[in-house]
Formats: C-alpha cells, structure tokens, sequence
C-alpha cells in the first residue's frame, strides 16, 4: 500500500496497484456506468415521448382553467354592472315607470347571494384543514381593514336610521323599503368579518367558485356604490320645478321627498321621520367610502387567487410622531379652519332668508379658503418631491396586485377632479373672468390641477420606494486583523506601532460613518413625514368639504350658464363622487408612505 500520497504513485509500473488506486478505478468504474445508464434513460424517456407531443401538460391544463375561471368570473361582474347601471339610472328618472322599489328589490337579490357565498367560504375554509397555503403581505394592512371597520359601523347606523325612517311609511309605501337597510346592515356584518379574516388570502382550491364570488361580491358593492351616489347626487341637485329658475338652485331646502320615498302623498305615521332622514343622508359619505374599500379588497383577492407568492409578511412598520411636529400641528390648523369655513358656508346656504349678497360672501370665503389649502399642499409637495432627488433608497421591484391596484385607482379617482376643474377653467376663459367670484374660481380650478398632478406623483414615487433602514452600530463589528490599504506597506516595513494603532483607528471611523449616515437619513425621513402629515390632514378636510353637503359648483352658476344646467350637473355628479374618493384614497396611501418613510 502506498503511505506517502503526497507523491506520485509508481505502485501502477510495478504491477501491483495499491489499495487507494484500486478504491479509485473502481470508483470511476461505478461513476462511468451511472453516467451511462443516465444517458440510456433519458434517450428512452425522449424517444417515448415523441409519439405524444400532443398531449397537454398538467400545466397547460391548469393555465387553461385559470382563464376559464377568470373569464366566466369576468363576465359575471359585466351583466350584473351593466344590469344595475341600467336600474339605477332608471330609477333616477321621472318619465320611466321603474320605482325605487323595484332597484331595491334587485339590491336584495344581490346581497342575499353575495352574502350566503361569503357565509360558504368562511366555514368550507374553517373546516378544510390547511385550505390556504400562501398569503399575500401586502394585502389588506391594517389601517385598511381598520379603515374598513369605521366606515362599515357608521354604514350600519345609516341602515339604523333608515329603518327607523322607512316604518313610518309602511302604511302607504312597499316594505321592500324597509327590507332593503335590513338586508344590507347583514350584509356589512358579514362582509367585514370576511374581508378581516381573509383579504390576504391567495386561495389554492375551489378556484373558479372563489373567482366568481369575488366578482359577485365587487359588482354588489360597486351597484350599492352607485345607487348611494345617485340619490346623493339627487338630494343635492334637485332642479326647482317651476319656470322662473332653470339654471341653478336657489338654496338646499328644494330637496323632495320622492328621492327617499317615491311620493308626496304619502305621509309619515311618527313625528320623527324628517330628524332620520337627514341623519342618514348625513351617514351617506361613510357607506360610499365602505363599499369602495371593499370593492377594492374583492379585486386583490381576485388577483390573489391561484398566485402562490412567498411567505413574506407587510414590512412591521410602527406609527410614531417621533419628532414629527410642523406637519401634523399645520394640518389640524388647516383642517379647523377648512371646518369653520365649511360650516358657516353650509348655514348661509341653508338659510332662505339671505339675500343674493350674503350668499356671494359666504361663497366668496369658500373659494378663498380652498385656494388657502390648495396651495399650501402643492407648496409642500414640492418640498417632498425635492428630498426624493436626494432620496437614494432602491425603488421596489417586486410587483404585486395592491401596489399596482393603489396606483390605478389613485390616477383613475384624480380624473374626475380633473375634469371638473378643465370644464370650470373653460368658462371662466371663455366668459372673461370679469367679477372676483369667476377670478377666484379660476385661480381655484388652475391650484388644483396643479395639486393634483404633484400629489400624484410624490404619492406613486413614495409607495415604490423601499422601506428606510436604520443603521445601528450594535450591528458593526470592526475586525481588528483587517487594516486598511495604506496601513498594509507600513507593517510589511516593520512598524508595530501602526499595526496596534489601526484597529482603534477602523472603529473610529466606521462609528463617525454611521453617525452621519444615521443623520442623513434622519432629516430626509423627518421631511418626508411632516409632509406626508401635512398632504394626509389636507386631504381630509378636502374630502369633508364636499362629501357632506359642499356644492359651490351649483351655488354659483357661472358653469350653470355656460354649459346648461342639465350638462353641467352630469359632469359634476359624474366626477365629483370620484373626486371624493380621490381625496379619501389618497389619504390611505399617504399613511403608507409615512409609515415607510
């Protein structure tokens, strides 16, 4: 046997191999054979397969039911929203014998099914042990399942009210309309404990079905959407019906009761039916909000399903103000303010008594306080949008349903801002601006095109960027045997009084560099988030404004002149609900960058 391997061997020229070279020919024996056999097998497995090349894969197999899934779930969504636009807008109209009734009689039908589905996945998903393997992280934080909660409760106390005003009128009026806030006080319960259980889910199983609940459950929200938004629209916009005033309102106490009940005759069996009323409609905004919120986390989990993504939780971000003060102490201001205003506004408008005068001032002040708040927040956004420049945190690459959904429905709401603001700076060119009422809504139509563009983009910029990391120096370590270069020659020469000193030396100077960049990021995330509390409050109160009650639009009539008033009020019942949405919208997404900030 050969001892000293760390020489060649000559055991091979003697004629007697050793043990090791013997182990070793034997070895590549072994290894030759298995490598030919692998050959053999996989000629024999391609030469088996050519025969079937047209037989599909389990794959192709799964790919094709995927799109049948998405397609009929698709088309579901599609009948039931072109069948309830057609409703709600018949309903809407005077000269078609289609009653409010019969629109709630087809919501039922929907909340109903929706309902029992919702009901079928949560227990079918609480039994089936495992039934869902992945989740999605980004989906469904919880300042939007929060959110969701707060807006659901306040729907439930409209549907409260409702009920307590519709009693009233069982006597002379369908109790389908009493059916109707039963039904859908149900329906917000189960929905929001389905939503808060399962918005992260990326179902595996029953694949079809789940598709094509999700698109039920999207369409029934979005019609709920937009009958809430019709009758608003109408409470708000009711034409007076006599010939002397055709272009515009002439204070908020035209609304008729054929918008709530259907008719004039009938009458109310208890003296409290007027207080409810009001009550809900005042509730309206939040049940907007809640089946928006909703319809958006239906389309996540529809993009969800079958997506197997990896199990990697929301970035655990905590809310703090830490030295977070400017921001926050100017965006309550402005938001006291906007509430001041907006309430003496209101009280003008609702006052009969005033004179045409008293009603210029008041909108005047509205105007004047919206151009405040305008160009405060573009002034800061602008700001946020200088620190990104000098921002060099990595955008994310990663691309999943909610950052791509939250951006959509940021740019698609903002259209309808837009839209008002170009119809509205168009008649003020076009008739010459020559009062200071026609001046002021100009400048307040051109502010807010620019606002909104510039929120757009630091919104979209800020929600692609990678979470701030903080250095600590816990985490660095200086290793006392690496030195740097120019130390290197000096110890190679001899010098033992370099060669201690550079260890102190390393640390010092890796504790100074997480010190300043410790610094540097402090003041561009202090910056970020006083802004993202300054845009988050303004946003507010820009959404307060006019989803409880606000129409300047109708309360000056200059656009009421120019486009007539039928158009003008089509584009802004058109735009205006989307343009609230924008606001609130935009509201959770800049919680979210403040939180990665």
């Amino acid at each position: 046997m050969c001892l000293n391997t760390g020489y060649p061997c000559n055991c091979l020229i003697n004629g007697n191999p050793c043990e090791p070279c013997r182990m070793m020919a034997k070895d590549r024996e072994i290894e030759e054979d298995h490598l030919s056999n692998n050959i053999n097998i996989q000629s024999q497995v391609e030469s088996t397969c050519e025969p079937d090349l047209n037989i599909p894969s389990n794959g192709v197999v799964r790919e094709r039911g995927r799109n049948w899934g998405w397609m009929l779930s698709g088309i579901i969504c599609l009948n039931i929203l072109i069948l309830g636009c057609a409703l709600v807008t018949s309903s809407a109209s005077d000269n078609i014998n289609i009653s409010s009734s019969h629109l709630q009689m087809f919501l039922i039908i929907l909340l109903l099914l929706t309902s029992i589905w919702m009901v079928y996945y949560v227990i079918y998903m609480a039994r089936k042990e495992n039934a869902v393997m992945y989740k999605d992280g980004h989906a469904g934080p919880v300042w939007h399942r929060g959110g969701l909660v707060v807006f659901g409760m306040l729907s439930i106390i409209m549907d409260i009210f409702k009920i307590a005003s519709y009693v009233g009128y069982l006597h002379c009026d369908s109790a389908v309309k009493v059916a109707f806030p039963v039904v859908q006080l149900v329906f917000v319960v189960v929905q929001t404990y389905f939503l808060w259980i399962h918005a992260k889910d990326c179902v595996q199983i029953q694949r079809n079905i789940t598709r094509c609940g999700l698109m039920l459950s999207l369409s029934t929200n979005l019609v709920v959407w937009m009958t809430a938004v019709t009758e608003e629209s109408l409470h708000q916009t009711t034409v007076p019906e006599y010939s002397g005033n055709i272009t515009k309102l002439t204070g908020r106490s035209l609304y008729i009761s054929k918008v709530g009940y259907g008719a004039d005759k009938c009458k109310c069996s208890h003296t409290s039916c007027s207080i409810f009323k009001d009550a809900y409609f005042y509730l309206y905004p939040f049940n907007i909000e809640y089946n928006l919120f909703a319809s958006a986390m239906a389309y996540i989990m529809w993009k969800n399903v079958g997506r197997v993504t990896e199990e990697r939780s929301h970035p655990n971000i905590k809310f703090r103000l830490n030295d977070v003060y400017l921001g926050p102490v100017a965006g309550v201001i402005l938001v006291v303010a906007g509430l001041a205003t907006f309430i003496i506004y209101e009280m003008e408008m609702d006052n009969e008594h005033n004179d045409h005068d008293r009603r210029d001032k008041a909108v005047m002040m509205h105007f004047i306080i919206n151009i405040v708040i305008v160009t405060l927040m573009s002034v800061s956004t602008v700001i946020g949008c200088t620190i990104y420049k000098v921002d060099h945190r990595e955008h994310v690459s990663e691309k999943n349903p909610t950052r791509s959904l939250d951006v959509g429905l940021l740019v698609g709401s903002s259209l309808g801002q837009f839209i008002i603001s170009y119809f509205s700076i168009v008649a003020m060119a076009a008739t010459g601006a020559k009062v200071y009422l026609d001046r002021l809504n100009l400048t307040w139509a051109i502010l807010m095109v620019i606002q909104l563009g510039l929120q757009n983009f630091f919104i979209i910029e800020g929600l692609h960027r990678e979470p701030f990391h903080e250095v600590h120096l816990s985490t660095v370590v200086a290793n006392p045997y690496v030195l740097p270069p120019s130390k290197e020659l000096s110890i190679l020469g001899g010098s033992n009084m370099d060669s201690k000193r550079s260890p102190v030396l390393t640390a010092h100077s890796l504790h100074g560099h997480t010190v300043e960049h410790r610094h540097k990021l402090l003041w561009k995330r202090r910056v970020l988030k006083e802004v993202c509390a300054f845009l988050l409050l303004g946003n507010i109160i820009l959404w307060i404004m006019p989803a409880f009650g606000a129409r300047p639009q109708f309360d000056y009539d200059t656009e009421a002149k120019f486009y007539n008033f039928n158009m003008w009020a089509a584009i802004v019942n058109i735009g205006l609900p989307f343009g609230i949405f924008y606001r609130m919208h935009s509201v959770a997404s800049l919680f979210e960058v403040f939180l990665i900030s």
